[in-house]
């Protein structure tokens, strides 16, 4: 999952403003002006200190909230170098992997419960009843063009069977987490990216095992009441939980949110990263192999990008390509505005790879399975942050939408 779980506020998409602090050399008995300019990001701030002390505290308070957020959007960082580290060194995440699956399923719950802590899902029901078409058609594109591209892939790669399947279930697995800050950062209907990754993750009971057993049953056999009782344990129920907690203990709950993004990022790094090492020791053999033989540089790399491993990574950027490119254009044939399109785009180009890896190694004898997951872990945030960035200095409302969707 390429999860960089950053949750925004979901009727808040643009960063909060944190005033400046003002050197206090004027006595206690007048009143403070924080920030005097007001713009569309700023707001102006009167207060006396002598009625409320503790107002210094309060505009203190943000920043902690800021340096987190910061902290959990490197999310790309700490994968790549869990990545990094888990092909040098792969005994660092042995004390992970000898636990598991146990210990990949309570990392994704625990998640999934990071993401549920922050979710009211009133505010997300009367959002569904003001736009159900965008949120229904953004859903439908994900199990459409996502699951339709792994196997077309799989099959032009000619991939093994194991690669083949674990490049499926990735394919069938619902929106990611990550999505959300990436549409931030692109500009792109926040709102729309939220709630689709919530209706997306509640119908993968159903929908992630139907559609691995139909499209990857050719390939190995599929249990597919097995994979919907373990998505509904590890995804479904943590989401549900969480925001149960916090619509019974908000005070509580609203000291742990600032953190729960970062906890989730870190968890879902180390999850990747634990199932990439858990491949190196059989994809360094298969790639020393091939390349022990070569007598120039070019010739090893030649080796490596026709090895398993290369066959992976082009598989997998494939996937995710497609899933942007085609998403973006499903969103522009169906007349949504861009900043609509970006959203579907990012949406569906970003899967929970986090529950692909759990589904994969809990369910399949084959570690190569979860293979394409892990990686899609790292190529995925780097893929997503890039268009992201790419959006950003493009402004949605200059662009030529087509016809506007009767609901807007």
């Amino acid at each position: 999952m390429a999860i960089a779980l950053c949750f925004t506020p979901l009727f808040c998409p643009q960063k909060l403003f944190v005033p400046p602090k003002t050197p206090l050399h004027k006595p206690f008995t007048n009143p403070i002006t924080i920030c005097a300019r007001r713009s569309r990001h700023s707001t102006t701030i009167r207060c006396n200190v002598n009625q409320n002390p503790e107002i210094l505290a309060a505009v203190d308070k943000p920043r902690l909230e800021e340096w987190l957020a910061a902290a959990a959007s490197l999310y790309p960082v700490y994968v790549t170098v869990g990545g990094v580290v888990a092909f040098i060194r792969p005994s660092t995440f042995s004390f992970f992997v000898n636990m598991a699956p146990t210990s990949y399923s309570l990392t994704l719950g625990l998640i999934m419960l990071s993401m549920g802590i922050t979710l009211e899902f009133k505010a997300l029901i009367d959002l569904f009843r003001q736009r159900p078409l965008s949120i229904l058609y953004g859903c439908a594109a994900q199990y459409t063009i996502m699951p339709s591209f792994g196997w077309i892939v799989s099959k032009l790669l000619g991939l093994s069977p194991s690669l083949s399947v674990g490049l499926i279930l990735l394919s069938c697995c619902p929106g990611g987490t990550a999505s959300n800050v990436v549409t931030l950062l692109a500009r792109g209907d926040v709102p729309l990216s939220i709630v689709m990754t919530v209706c997306t993750t509640l119908g993968a009971v159903i929908l992630t095992p139907l559609l691995t057993k139909i499209l990857a049953g050719t390939f190995v056999p599929v249990n597919a009441a097995s994979l919907s009782m373990s998505t509904l344990q590890v995804v479904v129920a943590p989401i549900l939980l969480g925001s149960y907690l916090q619509s019974k203990f908000p005070e509580v709950v609203k000291l742990l949110t600032p953190f729960s993004p970062l906890v989730a990022v870190i968890a879902s790094s180390l999850l990747a990263s634990s199932v990439f090492s858990e491949n190196v020791i059989r994809l360094k053999s298969s790639f020393g192999a091939s390349s022990s033989s070569a007598s120039s540089l070019v010739k090893s790399v030649q080796s490596m990008l026709f090895s398993e491993l290369g066959a992976v990574v082009l598989s997998v950027i494939l996937l995710h390509l497609a899933g942007f490119f085609v998403g973006y254009l499903s969103a522009a044939l169906g007349g949504f505005k861009e900043s609509q399109r970006r959203a579907i785009s990012i949406e569906v180009g970003m899967q929970n790879s986090s529950l692909g890896v759990v589904l994969a190694t809990s369910h399949f004898a084959s570690p190569l399975v979860a293979l394409p997951s892990a990686m899609s872990a790292v190529l995925m945030n780097i893929m997503g942050s890039s268009l992201g960035f790419f959006w950003r200095y493009i402004d949605p409302s200059n662009q030529k939408d087509g016809l506007e969707v009767a609901e807007e």
